[in-house]
């Protein structure tokens, strides 16, 4: 059942069911999460039966604001307030020390939690009254089954997981791909995954370099959203540069069929059985995107698809970040 987020009895009607332990469809700026009540640890395991995902694998959890870290962090560390001070509510997850015998099915067992204040109105409104029935935060994956491409519409969640589940209306994702996530448990800022914010400005706020996990002299933490091959389409995704583009496409000419192409660089086909889709050449215009594209090319059936490589700068670095995974899952 989806349901216009922006009306306060569909607000209503979600928190009733989050009370009752059910699950429901929640429309954040990056994708559309999949909720359940992170304190109650029976409704976070039914996310992890519907999904199909394994239970070490933890969830991010979300809440209304930064007064709600304290119920499941142990502790802040300076660096890392401070980029809940710049970048909260926004698209950002910190990983932080857990409070013990807090979350522990959310968190996946493990001794940290990732904490995240989404900006979307529907995910304020909806957490903020949970928060008035004693919900201290939502456990929220992507709403998609494990490792599949991530739902930016109400309809792709419908599509995942069928009419029975109740899903809030808050429109297209803006962001469109997940939020970055930074380990805060280090001692300085570790970067685990890429999204829309810039490094340099993660930097400057936190007033150190940031690490990469290859930096790490021990294991890295076990992340929502870090496995290398994630972000899925039913059909095998294969990066390519311009030139192998359109020497591929004027190989195969009008031969070409069960195949989809997603490119900035202008390509023709003699094929009227291609599907061919222009990627924006703006790094956030792509990323708001990307996954929506992805769904439409399984939706044609295709057998291949073919995608541009992006250009090697910073801003496009949660985009090739979605792609290579989506590639490594071929």
């Amino acid at each position: 059942m989806t349901l216009d987020g922006q009306q306060p009895e569909a607000i209503a009607a979600a928190v009733d069911a989050l009370a009752a332990g059910r699950l429901v469809g929640l429309p954040t700026e990056t994708v559309y999460g999949l909720a359940a009540d992170a304190g109650k640890d029976s409704a976070v395991r039914a996310i992890f039966a519907a999904k199909g995902r394994p239970a070490d694998h933890p969830l991010i959890v979300h809440v209304a604001s930064a007064d709600g870290v304290a119920a499941f962090a142990a502790e802040v560390p300076p660096f890392a307030q401070r980029l809940i001070d710049a970048f909260w509510p926004g698209p950002l997850t910190l990983i932080l020390p857990r409070r013990p015998g807090v979350a522990d099915a959310a968190a996946g067992g493990h001794a940290t939690i990732g904490l995240r204040c989404p900006s979307h109105p529907v995910a304020h409104a909806l957490l903020s009254a949970a928060a008035a029935r004693g919900i201290a935060g939502l456990a929220a994956p992507s709403a998609n089954r494990f490792g599949r491409i991530s739902p930016t519409t109400a309809a792709h969640v419908a599509a995942e997981f069928g009419a029975e589940l109740l899903v809030l209306d808050g429109g297209a994702c803006a962001v469109g791909i997940e939020s970055t996530i930074i380990d805060c448990t280090r001692g300085a800022p570790v970067l685990l995954r890429p999204g829309q914010l810039p490094r340099a400005r993660i930097e400057q706020v936190a007033g150190t370099r940031m690490l990469s996990k290859e930096e790490l002299s021990a294991p890295d933490p076990q992340a929502p959203g870090t496995l290398s091959a994630h972000y899925a389409p039913r059909a095998k995704l294969r990066l390519m540069n311009a030139r192998e583009l359109r020497t591929a496409l004027e190989l195969l000419g009008a031969e070409a069929k069960n195949i989809a192409v997603w490119a900035r660089t202008p390509l023709h086909s003699e094929s009227r059985q291609l599907v061919l889709r222009r990627m924006p050449d703006d790094a956030d215009a792509a990323a708001q995107q990307l996954f929506a594209v992805l769904r439409g090319f399984d939706e044609a059936q295709v057998k291949l698809i073919w995608v541009e490589a992006v250009p090697d700068d910073g801003a496009w670095d949660g985009v090739r970040d979605r792609l290579a995974r989506a590639a490594a899952s071929a």
